[in-house]
């Protein structure tokens, strides 16, 4: 898909080629709505959220980043606004994990440790400030380099450096 010519087409009023930028990204941004805001807060409407605020934002895209930069900055925001006002942090529940493929490398008791620990690391992800579970989850998930998520943040890469550190200590503390 070549961005810059669907999203000329879409300011031009083709709005039909809207639904290829949604196919391309829903599944990511559902994925990163999830990670950054747990299972506190309704992924499918936070998805759908954020497919109508990049429509709106569209005439604001510069071609300067990467599409895909432009909806990360849009999601975290879209999430962060919902947590903010939930008027609470969102911690994931118990019984809600990230679905683990099974690895035949693993025996089934290996297999369930690495459940429990896959599910005490996303419930400590669930604890973390808002911004350094951000910072974490699109280095650690996504492989942002540090200026890309110092694009999406709209902060500096001495900040994203910080809430990376901040966060691990903050893991390693909780899960300790």
């Amino acid at each position: 898909m070549n961005e810059e010519e669907v999203i000329r087409d879409i300011l031009a009023g083709n709005v039909n080629r809207y639904e290829e930028i949604v196919k391309e990204y829903q599944t990511i941004v559902a994925n990163l709505c999830f990670k950054i805001g747990g299972a506190g807060i309704d992924i499918a409407e936070m998805t759908q959220q954020v497919f109508v605020e990049l429509y709106m934002a569209l005439p604001r895209f510069q071609f300067k980043s990467k599409l895909s930069t432009f909806i990360y900055r849009i999601t975290v925001n879209v999430v962060c606004k919902e947590i903010k006002r939930l008027s609470r942090w969102v911690t994931p529940t118990e019984d809600i994990v990230p679905p683990e493929v099974p690895s035949s490398d693993f025996n089934a008791e290996q297999q369930i440790i690495r459940q429990e620990q896959a599910k005490q690391l996303h419930q400590a992800l669930g604890r973390l400030h808002p911004e350094q579970r951000t910072a974490l989850v699109l280095y650690t998930f996504n492989d942002f380099s540090y200026n890309d998520i110092a694009d999406v943040m709209q902060c500096s890469t001495a900040k994203v450096e910080s809430l990376i550190f901040r966060a691990r200590k903050n893991l390693k503390k909780m899960l300790s």
